[in-house]
Parts: structure tokens; C-alpha cells; sequence
């Protein structure tokens, strides 16, 4: 997991590099390179590529598309370890959306954790004058639509192979980045060409070691490791842009990931607990 985040972070790098290139049209890129390796893994262990629950696989690709193109949006347009601690509240909508998709339940003191979150998020930006409103709003979007994604990924649950789940993000992203790019078009130079092929083979890469660490651990026990992503944050912003915070901004950010990591950790004991009490009837 320390791999997989190291390779997303690296990612969000790249797509900082270069900020003079339309967010749009560095996510046809990725979705180009993704939708090819996907196809490629999915002919070699013989799995159809449409799957079988179509509806929901193409509001993962369309929502997942949306969060993909904001989130590289504030990427380019803001500091980099701001643009990830928004990026931070994804889990949290994705919980809070999960009462009307998912049918699942929140508990009272979790709210408290939702509000910690926000509260640290704001805080970035009311400390950090490199943070408008506008691109705030657009990085909780972003967010908004990555819990929807998720949401739909529950729906389907184990009833699709995992390669098609993938295969339908770049598939729904690549012609709907290619039309826009096509009238949009800034031509890379030098390069960028590297940069932007890179960028869809660090994603690979990090979504291949992320599956790994599930499969070889318990989810409980590398999901944290996630949050790594903001020290990896800080320290390219410092050295590749020169970003550096107020001691309150920092404060935001610990509060953030403190109010999502509190959350994480509440609902894998709330598991833990109601698989143990399970355990004990079928005993009993």
C-alpha cells in the first residue's frame, strides 16, 4: 500500500508538471493508456468486457469521469497537498451517500467525524490565499462525485470481475475527455508527451499494488496507510513548487485527516464487533 500511494502520488506530481496542459485532456491521456491495458488483461483471462450490470457500471464511469477531471483540475490550480486534503472528504460522501444508495447506516458520533473533516478543510483554505472558493467548491465536487462512483461500485458488489469495473472508468472517460480535447487542443511539447504517457502508467501501477495489499492484508489494516499521500504531497509541493503553509493551514489538514481517519477507524471496529457478535449466536 506505501507503493500504491507512493505511484498516486507521483501521479498527482505529473499532472502538476504540467498545469499548462487542460485537465481534460491530461485525463485522455490516462483514460487512453488505462482503457489499453485494461482491454489487453481482460482478452488474456478470457472475461467479457461489458459485464452484466451495465446500468450502474456506466454511472461509475460517468461520475468517476466527473471526480477525475476536477480533482486534476485543482491539481494544476492549487497547492498540491491542498488539492489532496480536499481530496480527503471522498470517503466521507462516500459514507453519507451510502444511506440513500447503499441503504447503510451512520451512526450519531460519526457526524462528528464528517464535521471534524469539513472543518479542517475550510481551514486550508481560509489560511491559504492559493485556495479560492472557486476551486474549493470544485475539489468538494470532485469529492461529491467520487462517493457517488464508489456508491455504484457497492451496487455491484462482487457481481462483476474487478478488470471490467476498471475497464468501464476509461471506457466511459476517453471519449468524453477526446471530444472535449479535440476543440480544446494544446498541443504537448518536448516532454510532456513522457509526462502524460507516465501519468497512465503510475495509475496502473498504483491500482495494481493497492489490489495486491488487500488481497496479502486485511483492508483494516492498509487502508490508513492511504493518508500517507499528504506527507508525499508536502514534500514534492516543497522541492518541485516551492509550496510551503501557515502553521493554521497545517492545522486544517491534521484536522481533516483526523476527522477521516477517526471515521475509518469507527466503522472497521463497528465490524469487528458485529462479526464477533455474530460469531457468539451461531455458538450459542
Amino acid at each position: 500500500m506505501v507503493v500504491s500511494v507512493f505511484f498516486f502520488s507521483c501521479m498527482g506530481l505529473m499532472v502538476k508538471l504540467v498545469s499548462h496542459i487542460p485537465s481534460t485532456q491530461v485525463v485522455f491521456f490516462r483514460s487512453v493508456v488505462s482503457i489499453s491495458l485494461s482491454f489487453w488483461l481482460l482478452q488474456r483471462q478470457g472475461v467479457s468486457v461489458w459485464g452484466t450490470h451495465r446500468k450502474y457500471l456506466i454511472l461509475r464511469g460517468l461520475f468517476g469521469a466527473g471526480a477525475l477531471i476536477l480533482f486534476y483540475e485543482t491539481l494544476q490550480q492549487i497547492p498540491l497537498a491542498s488539492a489532496v486534503t480536499i481530496g480527503f472528504l471522498a470517503p466521507i460522501f462516500t459514507t453519507i451517500l451510502g444511506i440513500f444508495i447503499a441503504r447503510e447506516k451512520v451512526k450519531p458520533v460519526q457526524w462528528l467525524f464528517f464535521l471534524l473533516a469539513f472543518v479542517g478543510v475550510v481551514m486550508v483554505q481560509g489560511f491559504d490565499p492559493r485556495v479560492p472558493w472557486f476551486y474549493l467548491i470544485i475539489g468538494v465536487v470532485a469529492t461529491l462525485f467520487s462517493g457517488l462512483a464508489q456508491n455504484f461500485v457497492r451496487k455491484i458488489n462482487t457481481q462483476e470481475h474487478p478488470l471490467v469495473i476498471i475497464f468501464y472508468f476509461p471506457l466511459i472517460t476517453t471519449p468524453l475527455s477526446g471530444a472535449y480535447s479535440f476543440f480544446h487542443w494544446v498541443p504537448p511539447q518536448g516532454w510532456d508527451w513522457a509526462i502524460l504517457i507516465t501519468i497512465g502508467l503510475f495509475t496502473q501501477f498504483a491500482q495494481f499494488f493497492m489490489t495486491k495489499s488487500i488481497q496479502l492484508e486485511e483492508l483494516s489494516k492498509v487502508s490508513i496507510i492511504r493518508y500517507l499521500s499528504i506527507v508525499y504531497a508536502l514534500i514534492f509541493g516543497y522541492i518541485f513548487f516551492d509550496e510551503t503553509y501557515s502553521l493554521l493551514a497545517y492545522a486544517g489538514m491534521g484536522l481533516a485527516i483526523l476527522g477521516v481517519v477517526a471515521n475509518v477507524w469507527y466503522k472497521q471496529n463497528l465490524a469487528k464487533k458485529q462479526k464477533s457478535v455474530k460469531v457468539e449466536r451461531k455458538v450459542l
